[in-house]
């Protein structure tokens, strides 16, 4: 009988496949944290006054920025990749607790949450063969 899952895994488990996989996931997952890190340094000012709107410093966008944008181009190029998904996940927690708690937008909790998964599982996995990790550990 013809196992789907099964199917997927003889596909996915060839180095190639899993090599362009892994680079296509990371690349997706970084494009988000580096369009909004680079959202926030272009209106700089807007996001300090909606994040004071929100109760968290102004003082705090530097961080955010370097989180978003440095963690993205961690992971764009998979250098301390796991490092990077974990610190993203945990960020991306806070920040769908703190920006989108409410019930009005509960849509963005869930992305934010969802992304955490994935991040978390890339952490788990690492960055894959077409990475600087990889390149770094051989």
């Amino acid at each position: 009988m013809l196992n789907p899952n099964v199917v997927v895994k003889n596909i996915v488990n060839q180095p190639t496949a899993n090599a362009v996989i892994s680079l296509v996931a990371r690349i997706l997952l970084a494009y988000i944290f580096l369009v909004a890190g680079w959202g926030k340094i272009t209106d700089y000012a807007a996001t300090v006054g909606y994040m004071e709107s929100m109760g968290v410093p102004g003082a705090m966008l530097p961080l955010t920025i370097l989180v978003e944008f440095g963690g993205g181009l961690a992971l764009l190029f998979g250098f301390q990749a796991r490092f990077a998904a974990f610190g993203l996940a945990v960020f991306s927690i806070i920040t769908a607790l703190i920006f989108h708690g409410g019930a009005e937008d509960s849509i963005n909790l869930m992305k934010n949450l969802a992304i955490s998964g994935g991040l978390l599982f890339l952490m788990l996995h690492g960055a894959g063969r077409l990475s600087l990790d990889h390149a770094i550990e051989k």
